[in-house]
Formats: structure tokens, C-alpha cells, sequence
């Protein structure tokens, strides 16, 4: 049974006449907003700008189906990470630590979500440095170094001042992004025929499985998974919380929490597809357009300087705010596998090296982001599969364990995103 059993429902749960929000009730469902759109930003990184405007620029509207697709699933993946945390109180990763009994079945869980860790910083860390140098001429070394104290200074807020204060900084970032992102397609609008073109599903090669995967992966993020279970458990559970708002129903938590993963996702989505659909509409066939940095100069010789400024805020924005997230979903994975907590800055410290590495020794920013993606989607599974199992089960979620159809749903999902890492690997080693 859940480890925090709902009471019963009453009608003013169920969703009978009796709940209407009302002057008293409103800013209390207002509250309970906030934990998707904080793990939504991991729907928006650098590594999905590196993604989506490659995919753009390379096969203009090919790859839109992979960004709605990916958007549809993601809904329900990060739906089912914050019912697990709202009815149980346990993040994913709590969950896993209880049930993987053998230490070293533990270490190896942590160490492959500890890499998909990594490979996050990696895109965030130098999505981030990339927009420094792009905006102040900062080099690359020191501008990620600066992404990461940033983001050492956001995870302090959450730490000393609570969850909801880490969400406004966070969801302020949120807005930069999104305006920074969109701006260029009012602009330099897409053609309507080719995105209706674009949402028939199709491939054309190796790279384009390789884009659709990296498109993939930077959409459904596995560090974002755990970080969304834990967020909510840390918002509705912790004995940190205020009182009126743990005694909320269940029902109506997780009422909120659909509210709240739609807001978040239909953000994420629209400036993920904006990202493609500006590089399609305005880069496909202009030289240099393979990296940030060209898409940037192509943007400001299409566009305009103000557009490619705002890009450049976007992408800066992009990366301080999702740097951040994933640096809380990787310490809540140690904590709930290994049952260890370290240092903030020391476990910081760790994880932003393989960047500044990457950075230091001079690789194709754009090239290492996209390939961090695809990274992080074959780490999808490995989140995605226990997720699903988890939610369907009674002595998990008791009550609110998953229709049928909803697991069937997140089967699909996790068959139809091995299947494409399988693809993807016969592809690139066959060389088809």
C-alpha cells in the first residue's frame, strides 16, 4: 500500500458541483503548481537548441513528428513521476533504492543514471558557456565554469529557502527562455504546408535517426523523471511543507498535478518546436548553420541582431536553469540508491568536470551537445520501464495505481524508444 494512504473522497474531490474554486480555494490550487515546470526545463536545455536546430537546419520539416511525438509521451512519463511522488512520498530513485536489494545491482543502477547525469551537465554546461561567448566573449572554459557556480548558487536557494522560491527563480528563467526561443519565428514564419508535411512519420538515413534520437533524448530526459518524483514528494510529503497544503486529498493532488504537467509540457513543446521550425524556415541550405555559433551569425544576418540576441539570452538562460535541475536529480539519484548524501559543491564539482573537459580540449560544442543527447536516450529505459512498472502496481499506489491503458501506453513508449536506440546503433554500425 502507499506509504502515505489518501483519506476517502468526498464530493468536493470527485469533481462533483461542489468544486468550484472560490476567492479562499483558488490561490491554494494556484500552490500546487510549480514541480512540472521546474522539471520542464529539462524539456528545454541546450542540448534540445542544439537538437532541434540541427534537425531544422539539416532536413527542414522531416523531424517535426519526432518533436510532437516526443512531447505526447512526455506528458505522460513526467504525469506518472509525480503521481509517484505526490501518493508514495518517494522519489523514483527512493523507490528503486528500496526494492534493488543487491548493493552492487544498486551501484550499477546509480552509476548508469550517474552517467546520463553527467551527460546532461555536459549539454548544459556547455550550452551555457557557448551563450557566454556569444553574448560577452567569454572563453568557453570560463564561461562553463561560470554556468556551473550559477547553478551551485540556484541549488542553494532550493536548499535553504524551500522548494517554491527555487521554482519562481526557476520558472522566471522559464520565460526568458520561452521569448528567446520564439521570438525568430514571428519573424521569419514557417511555411504551413511543409510542418503538415513534416507531422508524417519518416526517416531519410542514418542521420536522421540520429537526430530523431537525439531529439528523443533531449525531450524525454531520464534525469528529469527522477527529479519530477522528487520534486512533488518534496512539495506535498516533506515534513517541511505547510500544513494545509499536505492536507490536501490525494484525488486532487494529482488533479493538480495533470494541470500542472499540461502547462509545463505545452510550454516545452511549443518552443521546442518553434526551435525546429525557426531553423527550417530561415537555415536549411546556409553555411554554418551545423552549430550554435553559425545558426547564431545566420539568425543575425537573416533576422536581425535583436533575434539573435535574444537567442543567444535564450540559450544562456537554458542552460543556468537546467544546469540546476540536473544537479538536484543527480543528488537525489545518489541519495535514493546509495543512500548517500555529499557536499553540494564537492558532488558539483565532480559532475562539471566531464564538461569543462570536453570544453578545455577544444570538441565541436554543437557536436558534443547532440551527442550528450543521444546519450541520455538510451538512459531513457532505464528510468522509463521501472516508472511504468512501479505506477501499476497495488502495493505501490494503492487505488491510484495505472489503468490498464495507461500502462499499456507507457509499454508502447518504452518498446517504441528501445527500438529506435536499436536502430540507431544497426545504423550507425552498419553504416546504413
Amino acid at each position: 500500500m502507499p506509504k502515505n494512504p489518501a483519506p476517502a473522497a468526498d464530493p468536493a474531490v470527485a469533481g462533483t458541483p461542489h468544486d468550484t474554486a472560490t476567492p479562499r480555494t483558488a490561490p491554494r490550487a494556484a500552490w500546487l503548481l510549480g514541480p512540472a515546470l521546474v522539471a520542464g526545463v529539462a524539456y528545454l536545455d541546450p542540448g534540445n537548441v542544439a537538437s532541434n536546430m540541427t534537425a531544422g537546419a539539416r532536413f527542414g520539416y522531416l523531424l517535426v513528428w519526432v518533436v510532437v511525438l516526443g512531447n505526447v509521451m512526455a506528458w505522460l512519463i513526467q504525469y506518472l513521476s509525480a503521481k509517484l511522488g505526490v501518493v508514495t512520498g518517494l522519489s523514483l530513485a527512493d523507490a528503486l533504492g528500496e526494492r534493488i536489494r543487491s548493493r552492487w545491482g544498486r551501484r550499477a543502477y546509480w552509476l548508469q543514471a550517474e552517467l546520463v547525469a553527467m551527460a546532461t551537465d555536459i549539454a548544459e554546461i556547455i550550452g551555457g558557456a557557448v551563450a557566454l561567448w556569444l553574448l560577452f566573449r567569454i572563453p568557453l572554459v570560463w564561461g562553463g565554469l561560470i554556468t556551473g557556480a550559477v547553478s551551485i548558487g540556484l541549488l542553494a536557494i532550493q536548499a535553504r529557502r524551500g522548494a517554491r522560491p527555487f521554482e519562481f527563480v526557476v520558472m522566471g528563467l522559464l520565460v526568458v527562455i520561452a521569448v528567446g526561443f520564439t521570438a525568430g519565428v514571428f519573424l521569419g514564419p514557417p511555411d504551413a504546408a511543409g510542418i503538415a508535411d513534416g507531422l508524417v512519420p519518416r526517416i531519410d538515413g542514418a542521420e536522421s535517426v540520429l537526430l530523431a534520437a537525439s531529439i528523443l533524448g533531449a525531450t524525454i530526459m531520464p534525469h528529469a523523471i527522477y527529479a519530477h518524483s522528487a520534486l512533488a514528494r518534496d512539495r506535498f510529503t516533506a515534513p517541511t511543507a505547510r500544513e494545509s497544503d499536505r492536507s490536501h486529498s490525494t484525488a486532487r493532488l494529482l488533479r493538480a498535478a495533470r494541470w500542472d504537467v499540461t502547462i509545463a509540457l505545452a510550454i516545452a513543446g511549443t518552443v521546442n518546436l518553434c526551435i525546429l521550425l525557426l531553423a527550417a524556415a530561415n537555415l536549411v541550405g546556409v553555411a554554418g548553420t551545423e552549430t550554435l555559433e553559425g545558426a547564431h551569425a545566420a539568425l543575425q544576418t537573416g533576422l536581425g541582431g535583436v533575434i539573435a540576441t535574444l537567442f543567444a539570452v535564450g540559450l544562456l538562460a537554458s542552460g543556468l536553469a537546467s544546469s540546476a535541475v540536473g544537479a538536484y536529480a543527480g543528488a537525489e539519484i545518489m541519495s535514493g540508491l546509495l543512500h548517500v548524501r555529499i557536499p553540494l559543491l564537492a558532488r558539483r564539482l565532480v559532475t562539471l568536470a566531464p564538461a569543462i573537459g570536453v570544453l578545455a580540449i577544444g570538441a565541436d560544442p554543437t557536436q558534443a551537445l547532440v551527442l550528450s543527447q543521444v546519450v541520455l536516450s538510451f538512459g531513457i529505459p532505464f528510468a522509463l520501464i521501472p516508472l511504468v512498472a512501479l505506477t501499476a502496481r497495488r502495493d505501490v499506489l494503492g487505488e491510484y495505481r495505472n489503468r490498464w491503458w495507461t500502462t499499456a501506453a507507457g509499454v508502447a513508449a518504452s518498446v517504441f524508444l528501445v527500438s529506435l536506440n536499436a536502430l540507431l546503433l544497426w545504423l550507425v554500425f552498419t553504416g546504413g
